[in-house]
Order: structure tokens, then sequence, then C-alpha cells
């Protein structure tokens, strides 16, 4: 009861490895004072999704909005495209945010 299995086909394998070749591509214009600075800093729509994705979150996130004109203390609720959602039906503009965190 001896069953023939077939034979497996394999590429013959060149003497060239996998990683002999390499592409490196910088751009020279980039200051590192920039760089710097994008590697630390989170945009705001960054740290409004961070709040809303937080395990923190469930309904409403007590948050310190510091806007144009001044910080408030506010109780956000959702937000779309261009606002955060508050409490009490009240809308933000995500333009006007300059720095949000959670209380």
């Amino acid at each position: 009861m001896e069953k023939k299995i077939p034979k497996v086909f394999a590429n013959k394998v060149n003497s060239k490895g996998n990683n002999d070749d390499s592409f490196y591509s910088h751009d020279g214009e980039l200051n590192n004072e920039k760089n710097e600075s994008l590697k630390f800093s989170k945009s705001i729509e960054q740290k409004i999704n961070d709040i809303f994705n937080s395990s923190n979150y469930v309904y409403k996130a007590d948050v310190l909005i510091k806007l144009r004109d001044g910080e408030i203390n506010k109780r956000i609720v959702g937000k779309n495209s261009k606002y955060l959602i508050t409490m009490d039906n009240e809308l933000i503009p995500i333009s006007d945010v300059i720095d949000i965190k959670i209380k």
C-alpha cells in the first residue's frame, strides 16, 4: 500500500543573498530641528483620537482644552471632521484648539 508522493519543485538558489541589495533615500533639505520637533510633538488630531481610543473613554471625557482665546474645561462626548461635541451640545472648532489634555 505504498503511494508515490510527487516531488516538490524548488527553484535554484542563486549565490547572491536577499539582503545584498538595498536602497537608501534621504531628503537633504530637512533640517534636524524640524525632524526633532516632529518626533516628539503630536498633532491635535492625534491627541483627540488618543482620547477617544483610550480605555478610560466610555461615553464622555473631562478635558482641558487650550484655545486661541483661553482655556476651558469641558466634557466631550464625540467629534466629527470639524468640531468637538460637548455634553451641552456645544460645538468647538478643532481648528481653534491649540492643545487638549484629559483631566
